[in-house]
């Protein structure tokens, strides 16, 4: 008797996905992300950082909206280690991202390391769009790898061409980045809840830029999350009803 196969996980009752169409979505998300590497290359030498600094940022820390903060942060004169701080709470996010994908993915122990570096924006969007396991791996390590290797490349490209190109805040090149990361991010705000979180985070990181030093208003943005569960906690009864407002 034939050995019977173990159908694929599929989550809520979607149908299964072709590879080809997760290779196709994951390098459409890959190119068009990997290409603002350029704008971070431009920016970061623009900002006084060298090319070799500007390089070591795209290989070791490798998530845009972080690294646009720290040089966002120095160009506008403010203290290194408040910028480092800014980007490290940034990018904070990528843990969690990777508590959700480290049940999703399920990769081997001796993998792990390397696929902890890729869990970003971008690839944890295109996996948890997956239908299925195998599904969400493809798209993981597509993602991945492209944005890496375009992140990379477009990088070094940015920070030799930033000479010839001038001011970047005269091209709108320095917007890129944060542009990206807010398409990306606007989707995934379903709920009233993270609209709020969102909006007071935005609110209270512009209204604090003329006030407090650069890059400490991205610190101060953080504060949005816990005013906004306050504000529930106050609003929800002893037993986690909405209290009655007559």
């Amino acid at each position: 008797m034939a050995e019977q196969t173990a159908p694929p996980v599929i989550r809520d009752g979607t149908p299964t996905k072709p590879d080809a169409a997760v290779v196709r979505d994951a390098l459409g998300v890959g190119v068009a992300v990997g290409l603002s590497g350029f704008a971070f290359g431009v920016t970061s030498a623009g900002s006084g950082l060298s090319i070799l600094q500007t390089c070591v940022l795209s290989l070791l820390v490798f998530t845009g909206a972080s690294q646009f903060a720290l040089v966002g942060a120095l160009a506008a004169g403010g203290n290194p280690f408040t910028a480092a701080a800014g980007a490290f709470f940034l990018g904070t996010r990528n843990a969690f991202y990777g508590l959700r994908l480290s049940q999703l993915l399920a990769v081997p122990k001796a993998v792990r390391p390397f696929a902890a570096h890729w869990v970003i924006d971008e690839t944890t969007a295109v996996s948890l769009a997956q239908p299925t396991r195998r599904a969400a791996r493809i798209g993981f390590t597509v993602t991945g790898l492209t944005l890496y290797v375009l992140w990379n490349a477009t990088t070094l490209l940015g920070a030799l061409g930033a000479e010839a190109i001038g001011d970047t805040a005269a091209w709108g090149l320095d917007a890129a980045g944060p542009a990206v990361f807010l398409a990306l991010l606007a989707p995934m705000l379903k709920s009233a809840t993270e609209r709020a979180t969102a909006g007071i985070a935005v609110l209270l990181g512009l209204g604090l830029l003329p006030v407090l030093p650069a890059g400490v208003p991205v610190l101060a943005a953080a504060l949005a999350a816990p005013l906004v569960l306050w504000f529930q906690g106050r609003r929800m009864g002893p037993a986690g009803r909405e209290k009655d407002s007559r």
